[in-house]
């Protein structure tokens, strides 16, 4: 399952909540051609990979968190343990995607 996160306050929860777990956020768009090419394989990582959560935040309707979180393309990955980011990838290749997430789980 994929969490929609509008905020810094939904995106700490997620955070909190996951303690030891790997967090997967996708920053994406609705109109970004990519992001909605590489959805259906993320959702099915969500789906797959049960001890990772998973959550996507839409760009344009939490811009705080695109600045905050220094996104500057999409769709960007960003992996998180224990509230620490730990790695970020951008773009389209699901099979790295899906490699880093069996190394970091």
């Amino acid at each position: 399952m994929v969490q929609n996160i509008r905020d810094m306050d939904e995106l700490k929860a997620l955070l909190k909540s996951a303690e030891n777990k790997l967090v997967v956020i996708e920053f994406s768009a609705k109109w970004c051609g990519p992001c909605k090419r590489i959805y259906p394989l993320f959702h099915e990582m969500s789906v797959q990979y049960r001890n990772v959560m998973f959550a996507n935040v839409d760009v344009d309707n939490a811009q705080e968190l695109a600045q905050i979180y220094h996104i500057k393309a999409i769709p960007t990955f960003q992996m998180f343990k224990q509230a620490q980011k730990i790695f970020e990838l951008c773009g389209t290749d699901a099979k790295k995607l899906e490699e880093k997430i069996r190394e970091l789980m």
